[in-house]
């Protein structure tokens, strides 16, 4: 699998209880500031491990939209959707295990809205 097809799925706080997935693919990061304004806040944070853990019954590193504690809401960067036959894999609960799913069945499944929410990552050195 290409990096672009690794997602990395992301908790992030939108405020006190609120929490939301973010599917990044592995070689792109969040824009903050297009994910602040798609959202309407001002402010967003990443929840430390432990909260991590709490809100998602997930370890950092494990971390499903899948089967989570909570169904929290679903946002996907807009470069993983509009091919039916690509496959991503994504977290599947445990560290060393993913699941490899078609793109758009996986984002259709989780009721993802999609929206251009990342920026390339410069990889150079990782």
């Amino acid at each position: 699998m290409e990096p672009r097809d690794i997602i990395k799925t992301l908790v992030v706080r939108r405020g006190e209880g609120d929490f939301l997935f973010v599917l990044v693919p592995g070689d792109r990061e969040i824009s903050w500031p297009r994910l602040r304004a798609l959202l309407g806040v001002n402010r967003l944070s990443m929840p430390d491990k432990d909260v991590a853990k709490e809100v998602t019954g997930y370890e950092r590193g494990t971390i499903s939209p899948f089967g989570a504690t909570t169904a929290w809401p679903v946002i996907a960067d807009a470069s993983l959707s509009g091919d039916p036959q690509r496959r991503i894999s994504l977290g599947a609960g445990a560290h060393g295990v993913a699941a490899t799913v078609f793109a758009d069945a996986a984002l259709t499944h989780l009721d993802a809205q999609i929206a251009d929410v990342t920026d390339l990552a410069d990889l150079r050195g990782a």
